[in-house]
């Protein structure tokens, strides 16, 4: 029996009394939705050119592409790109958006390229030690492949092809709608699934895939293309003249950004993150030795006021547009990367004093992203109204491994050694990271029992992590589009059988 038609036969059983609702959501496991959700390469494929990191799932051939000029370029002659890159970053994601899959050399489960490919479902390897990225070419060991060959990926088994290779396509029956619509009732909004989402088509993808909110609008990934020199721009300024400048277009172009999200959304929660990205993602030179440890977050909100509070008013000027169109927008503004009560409360100032001017409530909360922050999130919560768990930073600074190199570097070896089973990156590790995410729910509750809370790191869409997460008392797990309907089955079958 195929995983289709195993699907087919559950729902078809519960509807003529065979077996009751709650059986057949309990029927279907995880890798049979996945089996169904994404693309996977033949059995029968070619011998593979090489192996890295399975960064995300799905499968794709197309012509090798170096840049995003020569994916776009590809695009739009009709044919598929396969976009490779050393490393990508903000600059890359125009043709990203557009690649059928992508490779990088450096990177693992947590770098940009694996987090941009799972939200847009797209198949993507990483880490790929032996391949370097050359002038129109690429190689691997001794085989040389230039640009515009054909080459394959197989997001599931992190294995790259030359040529082209047999796909199986996805094709999930209609008979999945009703299971998963059965799961959310069993489930009875005890624990909700969100998205993370940052434009109007992942917005609308979230929906369509049974997202009741979005946990996570990342307001960096905004920043890209042509408007990547905006945001290049105000981190540049040197005077209160050219600040003011970039300040005013960064306004413009965010309230656009917002305005687009909130159409799909109408009357479910939109949480916007405030700007979280290590400085080296958008400037070409930095002088910081660890980016992703500098000067970002609130960091930099602190350091250069204006940002937060012009995010905010771009957010405002956004509900007001939504709600004057007869839309019903519900916002949250997520302050990241705290590590200190006194951060928090002055920039949680700046942020309600824009708020004044707000025709509707707006909730402010913060990412759980530090491990101090973890550990001190009673006092954090006596001054906003939700957090969420970023695990991905959570598990880097609680491990001390970069996110972006260490699964090449270490974890691999660690695995084969048998000193980690899997990559905390991928799944939550329960023993370091899951104690101070309890630590922080048990202490917030104590001094906010209504506190909402909840994750949007990557863990929110990880079977094993979803089941951790729903027993320590999230009220809501965030993860990315193609993986919702996974987040649905496992935490009803989660809550089943508590």
């Amino acid at each position: 029996m195929s995983t289709s038609e195993k699907i087919i036969d559950a729902v078809n059983q519960a509807l003529d009394g065979t077996h009751s609702r709650k059986q057949a959501v309990q029927l279907i496991t995880q890798d049979d939705l996945a089996n169904v959700l994404f693309d996977r390469a033949s059995g029968d494929s070619k011998e593979p050119l090489c192996q890295g990191i399975a960064a995300s799932p799905g499968a794709a051939s197309g012509k090798l592409c170096l840049s995003v000029d020569a994916v776009l370029e590809v695009v739009d002659a009709g044919e598929q790109a396969i976009m490779v890159a050393m490393e990508t970053g903000p600059a890359d994601e125009p043709g990203m958006r557009w690649a059928a899959g992508i490779v990088t050399a450096h990177g693992g489960l947590a770098s940009h390229a694996a987090i941009y490919s799972r939200g847009l479902g797209l198949p993507a390897v990483c880490g790929v030690e032996i391949l370097k990225v050359e002038e129109g070419q690429i190689k691997v060991g001794e085989t040389v492949i230039p640009e515009g060959e054909i080459i394959s990926i197989d997001g599931v088994s992190g294995e790259i092809f030359t040529g082209t290779i047999e796909i199986s396509d996805a094709a999930a029956p209609d008979e999945l709608s009703t299971l998963l619509e059965w799961a959310d009732e069993l489930r009875s909004n005890k624990v909700q699934v969100w998205a993370n989402a940052d434009t109007k088509e992942e917005a609308t993808e979230a929906r369509s895939a049974g997202a009741t909110g979005i946990g996570l609008c990342r307001t960096e990934h905004m920043f890209l293309g042509d408007r990547l020199p905006v945001i290049r721009q105000l981190l540049k300024a040197t005077n209160p003249d050219e600040r003011e400048t970039a300040l005013e277009e960064l306004l413009e172009a965010q309230q656009a950004d917002f305005e687009q999200v909130l159409i799909p959304m109408d009357s479910l929660p939109v949480t916007v993150r405030l700007l979280d990205a290590p400085l080296h993602e958008f400037l070409e030179e930095t002088e910081e030795q660890n980016p992703m440890l500098g000067l970002r977050g609130i960091r930099l909100a602190i350091t250069t006021e204006d940002l937060y509070r012009t995010q905010t008013r771009a957010l405002i000027a956004a509900v007001k547009k939504r709600i004057s169109q007869g839309g019903d927008p519900k916002v949250e503004i997520m302050v990241p990367l705290v590590s200190l009560e006194e951060e928090l409360t002055l920039v949680v100032e700046w942020i309600r004093e824009e708020l004044n001017n707000s025709p509707i409530r707006i909730p402010v909360g913060t990412m759980i992203e530090t491990p101090r922050a973890a550990l001190i999130a009673g006092a954090l919560a006596k001054h906003i109204d939700f957090i969420s768990f970023g695990t991905n930073d959570l598990t880097q600074m609680t491990f001390g491994f970069s996110r972006d190199d260490v699964e090449v570097t270490v974890i691999n070896e660690y695995i084969e050694k048998e000193l980690l089973e899997k990559s905390p990156f991928e799944t939550l590790d329960i023993g370091g990271v899951g104690q101070l995410v309890t630590t922080g729910i048990t202490e917030s509750r104590k001094v906010n029992p209504s506190i909402k809370i909840g994750i949007c790191g990557e863990h929110g869409g990880d079977p094993a992590s979803i089941r951790f997460l729903v027993d320590a008392g999230v009220d809501y797990v965030s993860c990315s589009p193609p993986r919702i309907p996974i987040a649905r089955l496992i935490s009803s079958q989660i809550l089943l059988d508590m």
